[in-house]
């Protein structure tokens, strides 16, 4: 019978401590959506921990407890958001069997739609160039990075247009990628598939050479 009623308080004991662990995950992913907000509203310097709290229903001591101060919220926001867009891009660009203009393309649309979709995405990619609350977490540049990256390869296989540079093309794609991003703070069409095809029209017939470009009709995966 003892050993029944040890066994009986174990079960009990490891439930409860489970449900606790549970109840634990979901307050820091309320705070953490509730943080994107925010910071997405106000920006960095006037975003409010209490606010935060209340936009996840929780109390101010509750915040503190999963995170120290405003900092440390926003480099687990920017944490989050980095770790989306990166699986995003991963996934548009590891496919061996397409050429990496239509790579990288798709990559754009990837990320666009997961920045139209996903307010922690977009909070994390306006606070990683805010200068009151830098960290390790540089989207902008990881992205040139890609960029160059796959318009290395093009230009390894003779994809890109007669005349064109790396460093012309990589800027140009960039700017006109991050450029739709710090507007669809505002106005999230200027993420939609819809926009990011019109600046494809007028930026592939450029970057392309004629044989690649015949291959890549703008568009959402074509």
């Amino acid at each position: 019978m003892g050993i029944d009623i040890d066994i009986d308080i174990d079960k009990a004991t490891g439930g409860a401590t489970v449900l606790k662990q549970e109840r634990a995950l979901h307050t820091r992913h309320a705070l953490v959506r509730s943080a994107a907000e925010v910071f997405e509203r106000h920006g960095y310097v006037r975003a409010k921990l209490t606010e935060i709290s209340a936009g996840a229903g929780v109390s101010p001591g509750a915040l503190h407890f999963h995170f120290e101060n405003k900092a440390a919220v926003a480099a687990t926001v920017q944490a989050v958001a980095a770790e989306s867009l990166r699986r995003a891009a991963r996934t548009a660009t590891r496919r061996p069997d397409l050429d990496p203009l239509r790579r990288l393309t798709d990559a754009s649309y990837a990320l666009a739609e997961r920045l139209r979709q996903d307010v922690v995405a977009r909070a994390g990619s306006r606070l990683s160039g805010d200068e009151a609350c830098r960290t390790e977490v540089d989207l902008g540049a990881e992205w040139r990075a890609c960029v160059h990256g796959l318009l290395t390869e093009a230009a390894a296989r003779d994809l890109l247009a007669g005349g064109v540079s790396r460093a012309d093309a990589t800027a140009s794609v960039v700017a006109a990628t991050t450029g739709l991003e710090v507007l669809g703070r505002t106005d999230p069409e200027w993420l939609s598939p819809e926009t990011l095809t019109r600046v494809w029209r007028v930026t592939l017939p450029r970057l392309a050479a004629p044989g690649a470009l015949s291959r890549l009709p703008p568009g959402p995966g074509a």
